[in-house]
């Protein structure tokens, strides 16, 4: 197994040092009460033989005392399961906070790149895995090696020449369930993928279900899926038969020890080196030495689930997160919205580059519209604008300062967003539209929703602005859903606008009253355009035309079209009859 997996494992068991302190008590109580018992029995037959009649006063008095070892035995047992219940689901919950917030602190490039229902399946499956290894783990562990050493005294004392032979097959066993464990993990591995793959992607086919239906893409999602459960299916199967082979291999080995043992103390007792008590007692104290080996083997296949689980979400741990903020170096000062982009050049990836030397500057106040075909890297400004990458070289800067040297809460609280893909979280209307500001009062919600134009079907929902919306917002048209986003920008009035297909999905009704409604919002105040319909950049002060992450024309809606360039293709290619 991955010796650095459990070694941060180990760590973040670590830090409940109190409840592992605790549960190691109970486990010498639990295991001295185990060993006790044997010592009794094996005490009490060698009084009783020769004698002709059962002393039944000695017998109750045994029993008693038996009953009375045993049940405290089994309270410290609870005990033990209790306290390592509390350290192996506290770390597992520390596990889960700190993977959230690493979460947080990763670049956008690592949502883009990765399927969601993955990451969702290490949040869920992954670290229930680790829970139920933990458990597992820390109860045979505790028990286990106090079990191991108080057995290996007591058999010493009983007899040193019958503690050798149990010796000699100690190492077998281990070398059995090694060889095993070893082959096992690389399924367990394996599993761990295909269960993160299929998440992946049921996510992606519920989430995109009336596109599927859509295009008749029931059948072909089937047989995908049926491919990944199948692959799911057999590393699984491989992996459970593998590691069952461990616990039945290892209880060979033991049950064999077990009757070398028989035969060897048969031999000593014959000779006169031990008492009938004594190899009795010898022979439950063997069993108790193999229980541990017996019950790690046992769990193994949950241990190695566990293990394998703990490297996908390490894995993410160990991800670069974004490159910290430079603190203390902007002054806190209304923003004017004057932006320069000054010979900026970025790629996705290093060997198709998109933009280069690209150089632009925005007057406060402007209204600037960005065009192009997909693909051309108009979206691509934005992530750079906001931070949601960084620049392979040049600068940005706004009102004069180098945007690398703002925190990105600086930066970001200046802009307000409305994208093509919306995004609702599930809860009231009226908690969608304060997302950016929980503080606000009713009466600056609805005065958002009006200018939005979302008030009137608001408004009409059963419950108002206390209606409540699913996660996904099923329940409101893709439209309502656009308007609420709106309006959620709207009530931040934020000094800079950033408008990506902002009304691409609302009717041209309703688009004319929204274009309204921006213009009065985005009244001196900057802003960036990007859309495909042409119809909502005409009052832009400065148009600018990409290609492949290059300005190829800029101008105003009239200049451009005398021109009569890519724009005027563009534009015309919409507004005129084919």
């Amino acid at each position: 197994m991955n010796k650095s997996i459990l070694f941060r494992l180990g760590q973040h068991v670590g830090k409940y040092k109190r409840y592992m302190l605790a549960a190691f008590i109970c486990a010498i109580l639990s295991v001295a009460a185990s060993l006790a018992g044997p010592f009794l029995i094996g005490q009490a037959i060698d009084k009783m033989i020769g004698n002709k009649a059962v002393d039944f006063i000695l017998l109750r008095k045994v029993l008693i005392v038996l009953a009375i070892n045993y049940a405290g035995g089994s309270l410290f047992s609870w005990l033990l399961i209790y306290l390592t219940n509390q350290v192996a689901y506290n770390a597992v919950n520390d596990l889960r906070n700190n993977l959230f917030e690493k979460l947080s602190k990763l670049p956008l490039e690592f949502y883009d790149t990765n399927a969601h229902g993955d990451i969702i399946s290490r949040f869920a499956n992954d670290l229930d895995a680790i829970g139920d290894g933990l458990l597992q783990v820390l109860s045979a562990f505790l028990t286990g090696f106090v079990t191991i050493i108080g057995a290996i005294c007591v058999m010493m004392y009983k007899d040193p020449i019958m503690t050798i032979v149990v010796f000699l097959f100690t190492p077998l066993s281990y070398l059995v369930a090694r060889f095993i464990t070893n082959r096992s993990q690389k399924m367990f591995k394996r599993q761990a993928q295909s269960l993160g793959s299929l998440n992946g992607y049921v996510e992606e086919v519920i989430g995109g279900q009336k596109i599927v239906k859509a295009f008749n893409y029931e059948n072909r999602s089937k047989e995908k899926f049926r491919e990944i459960n199948g692959e799911l299916y057999k590393s699984g199967v491989k992996a459970q038969f593998y590691s069952s082979l461990t616990n039945p291999s290892t209880r060979l080995i033991n049950n064999i020890t077990y009757s070398v043992i028989g035969v060897v103390g048969s031999i000593r007792g014959i000779l006169g080196k031990i008492t009938i008590g004594g190899i009795s007692s010898f022979l439950i104290y063997a069993n108790l030495f193999a229980k541990p080996f017996n019950e790690i083997t046992s769990v193994i296949a949950q241990i190695q689930a566990a293990v394998a689980s703990a490297e996908r979400v390490f894995a993410i741990y160990d991800l670069e997160e974004e490159k910290p903020d430079k603190k203390g170096q902007v002054a806190n000062k209304p923003v004017q919205g004057e932006i320069v982009f000054d010979k900026v050049s970025f790629s996705y990836n290093p060997e198709r580059p998109l933009i280069k030397n690209f150089s632009l500057q925005v007057p406060r106040g402007s209204k600037i519209a960005i065009v192009g075909p997909t693909g051309a890297g108009k979206t691509t400004l934005v992530n750079l604008l906001m931070r949601f990458y960084e620049l392979d070289s040049g600068s940005i800067f706004l009102d004069g300062i180098n945007i690398s040297n703002m925190t990105r809460d600086e930066l970001r609280r200046n802009f307000g967003m409305v994208l093509q893909d919306t995004w609702l979280f599930a809860g009231t209307v009226r908690d969608n539209i304060a997302y950016g500001k929980p503080e606000a009062t009713d009466e600056e919600i609805i005065a958002a929703a009006k200018a939005a134009d979302a008030h009137g079907f608001i408004k009409r929902l059963p419950e108002g602005y206390h209606t409540l919306i699913n996660a996904t917002g099923d329940n409101l048209s893709q439209g309502q859903k656009q308007l609420l986003t709106i309006a959620r920008v709207m009530l931040l009035d934020p000094p800079i606008l950033i408008l990506d297909e902002a009304t691409s999905s609302i009717d041209t009704r309703t688009e004319i009253r929204i274009q309204k409604a921006f213009l009065k919002m985005i009244k001196g105040r900057t802003s960036f355009v990007i859309a495909h319909r042409l119809s909502t950049v005409k009052e832009a002060d400065l148009i600018l035309v990409l290609d492949n992450g290059n300005i190829v024309e800029r101008g105003t809606h009239e200049q451009l079209l005398k021109i009569n360039g890519s724009y005027a293709k563009l534009y015309y290619s919409q507004f005129l009859p084919a």
